[in-house]
Order: C-alpha cells, then structure tokens, then sequence
C-alpha cells in the first residue's frame, strides 16, 4: 500500500480484496467459472430453487450481469432455468448435478486458496479474521450499509 493510504482500514479492505477477487478469478478460471459464476451455484446449493430476480437481488448482482451468468451457467450445464408454475413471468434457478460437481470441485480449490493466502497467520489468527469478516460480511454488517446508501439511487430511478 503506498504511503498513509494504509491508515484507513477500508483501504487495506480495498487493495486486499482486489488481490483476493484477482486470486480468486485465477483460480476458478481453471475451472471455467468466474467469482459471480461460483455465487450463484453457491447460492443454489445454500438455498435452493430460487426466483431469477430474488438470486440476483440476494447476491447483488445487477439484472443484466445477472442474465449473462445465468445464460453462462444454463448453457454449460451447470444450472438449469424453468418457469415458475406460480408465476409464469418469472423463472426459477436451480443447480444441476454437474454444476454440483463443479461446485465441490471450486470450494475444493478455493480451500486451497485460502490456506496459501493466509498461511502466515497462526490458526488462531485465521479464526479470528474469519469470525470478523463473516460479522462485516452479515445482512446487518457492511450490506445493509451497502443497501441504504444505494437505495436513495434506486429511488431517483423508478420516480
């Protein structure tokens, strides 16, 4: 981190999360996929069939993003996309048994990455750091932070 830019904590998040993605990427391009890709099957695998847009908006993905991965993950196999017979505008996502596969074999290697990437941490350490990133990481963490300063934007938009 150059200079003073490393006294702000949201900073050292920032360069550390842009070598984690970049690491991240590296690894489950391997794989084919991409970080978004390996959401949406973790989300499937986590939650079920779920609505198109309601995986979207749980992960945060733009709509559009959100098609292309969707028509990505579709057309290789590795989910599949059906009406919902509740609501026949809608589609639901579900994860296939390939995409399954998939997804064992990407949290295999992302296992993997986790321990090269914090190696140097003592074990007690590594637990630490995952407890107080899942607590940022929380519905009532950082994304409700996230949420209420864009949903002013989303406001403006449907006025």
């Amino acid at each position: 981190m150059p200079g003073s830019v490393a006294d702000h904590t949201v900073c050292l998040l920032l360069k550390l999360g842009q070598v984690a993605f970049r690491l991240s990427e590296d690894r489950l391009d391997a794989l084919g996929l991409r970080v978004r890709h390996y959401s949406i099957l973790q989300a499937l695998a986590d939650n079920g069939p779920q609505p198109q847009l309601g995986l979207g908006a749980y992960l945060r993905i733009d709509p559009a993003t959100m098609a292309s991965s969707l028509d990505f993950l579709e057309n290789t196999g590795y989910l599949a996309r059906a009406r919902d017979r509740q609501d026949r505008r809608r589609y639901v996502v579900e994860i296939t048994a390939a995409g399954s596969d998939l997804l064992a074999r990407a949290n295999t290697g992302l296992e993997g990455l986790d321990a090269t990437m914090f190696a140097d941490l003592a074990a007690a350490d590594r637990a630490t750091l995952h407890r107080v990133l899942g607590e940022l990481a929380s519905e009532s963490g950082l994304p409700a932070l996230y949420d209420a300063v864009r949903e002013p934007t989303a406001s403006k938009k449907q006025a």
